[in-house]
Order: C-alpha cells, then sequence, then structure tokens
C-alpha cells in the first residue's frame, strides 16, 4: 500500500518493438521507477487510434506499479494525427486481425522479456482493442490475464467477416488459456447485453475463468472522460475491479 513517504516515479517514452512477422513498429512505454520486479501489461488501443487516453492510461498502469506498453497497431497505416491516422485505417477494413494478434504477441514478450519483469504480463483493451486483446489471448500463450472493456464483434456474423477479420473471436474461446475479466455497459449496441450473454453462455460451457460485469445506465465507452458517454460512478468501480483483478493474478505466484 502507498504511504505519503514513499518515492515515486515514473518514466515514460516512445520505443521501438518487434511485432508481427519481425516487423518494426512504435509503442508507448512507461514504467515505475524502482529495483522492481513488476507485473506487466500490454494495452489494445481501440479504434480512435493511438491516442492521448491510451498514453494516459499507459501511464495509469505504470503507476499502479506496472510495466506498461501500448503498441501503434495503426503503424502501418502511416504517420499525421491519431484521428487522420485512424481514419485512414477505417477505410482500409480496419488492422488485419493476424497482424493485430502478432504486435500484442510482440508487445507482451517484449515486457516478459525485460529484467524488471515478474514473469507475468496481462492485456487490456477497449472498444477494437477489447476484441484485439480477447483475440491475442485466446490465440496466442503471450498473456497471464486479458481485459476486455466492451469490446465489439466478439461475436460476427457470417455477414460481418472479411478478408482482414475472417474468424469470429467466439470461435477461439476453446483455446482461452488465461483468466478473463469482461466490463460492459447495458445500453451498449456493440457488444449488445444479448451478445455478452452469448459469450458467456459460451465461456461457461468450455469452463473457461472469467469474470463478467454489466453496469447499467452504461453505454459505449463510458470510461472515456473526455466524452459525453463517460459514466463516472460505473468507471470508477470499473478501474477498480480492472486493478483488483490484475493484481490478483499478475502477481500471485510470480517469479
Amino acid at each position: 500500500m502507498y504511504t505519503t513517504d514513499q518515492y515515486e516515479g515514473v518514466l515514460a517514452e516512445t520505443i521501438s518493438i518487434i511485432g508481427h512477422q519481425g516487423e518494426t513498429v512504435y509503442a508507448y512505454f512507461a514504467r515505475p521507477l524502482g529495483a522492481g520486479p513488476f507485473p506487466g501489461v500490454v494495452l489494445a488501443h481501440h479504434m480512435p487510434g493511438w491516442d492521448e487516453w491510451y498514453k494516459e492510461a499507459t501511464l495509469r498502469f505504470a503507476r499502479q506499479g506496472y510495466l506498461a506498453l501500448c503498441p501503434n497497431l495503426y503503424y502501418r497505416v502511416g504517420h499525421g494525427s491519431p484521428e487522420d491516422v485512424a481514419a485512414k485505417a477505417r477505410a482500409q477494413g480496419g488492422v488485419d486481425d493476424d497482424q493485430a494478434v502478432g504486435d500484442l504477441a510482440g508487445a507482451g514478450a517484449f515486457l516478459r522479456g525485460l529484467p524488471l519483469s515478474n514473469g507475468k504480463v496481462g492485456i487490456f483493451g477497449t472498444c477494437s482493442g477489447g476484441r484485439h486483446a480477447y483475440l491475442a489471448a485466446c490465440r496466442t500463450a503471450a498473456f497471464d490475464a486479458v481485459v476486455d472493456c466492451w469490446g465489439g464483434r466478439v461475436m460476427m456474423s457470417d455477414e460481418e467477416l472479411t478478408p482482414r477479420q475472417p474468424v469470429s473471436p467466439l470461435n477461439y474461446t476453446q483455446d482461452l488459456a488465461c483468466p478473463l475479466l469482461g466490463l460492459f455497459g447495458e445500453e451498449d449496441s456493440s457488444p449488445t447485453p444479448e451478445q455478452v450473454a452469448l459469450h458467456e453462455r459460451e465461456l461457461k460451457r468450455l469452463g473457461k475463468t472469467y469474470e463478467f460485469h454489466m453496469y447499467p445506465n452504461a453505454g459505449h465507452g463510458f470510461f472515456y472522460q473526455h466524452r459525453p458517454n463517460y459514466r463516472q460512478e460505473q468507471a470508477v468501480d470499473g478501474w477498480n475491479k480492472l486493478f483488483t483483478f490484475l493484481g490478483k493474478h499478475l502477481l500471485a505466484g510470480a517469479r
């Protein structure tokens, strides 16, 4: 527990990491200053891109004692303002699922390989980042816990599949090998409460370790304090649940 006589310090910077197929991508890295060892968290950014909210979230994890890394999943689209780059990514049909999983797995490997690592790494994402976080946790062994915040299109119909997103993430649920936390809003349309219930049914059927929380009077993006859909009470509770969950799974039994 923090006390006011403790030393506090955080280092944050843009770095390069090795992502999908050995390619270099930029990532925002923040870590506590101190001897460690520290658990790690990879942040999968949302559809609006590698933006200010995700840089602030990365810092928030670092201040909570995590090695935090947010790779730019739109790196190959080009550079410019986050808004312009995100618009280009959407126009191209979004990020290829294999590419996103490769970049996130590379970020996880980077954190796990640091001398300051305690050997455990989680992954967190919101919106499309929640979907990518779930995919990465199901399709790789890079993560010890996953947090999906209102990840849309985890369940996809045949009509929604594309060459870049050829498989519904729900179909990979059998391969999920780490605990899952899901945070959702009752007023969301992607995912809807009905879709969340179907996802939960599949997790139960397969005997997965998970906990889902559905918040009333909250819709999509209720963590985003800079937007009208922010819901203070639900967001505070969600962050508390998130850090409790990650502490339980990333601190216990670490090397």
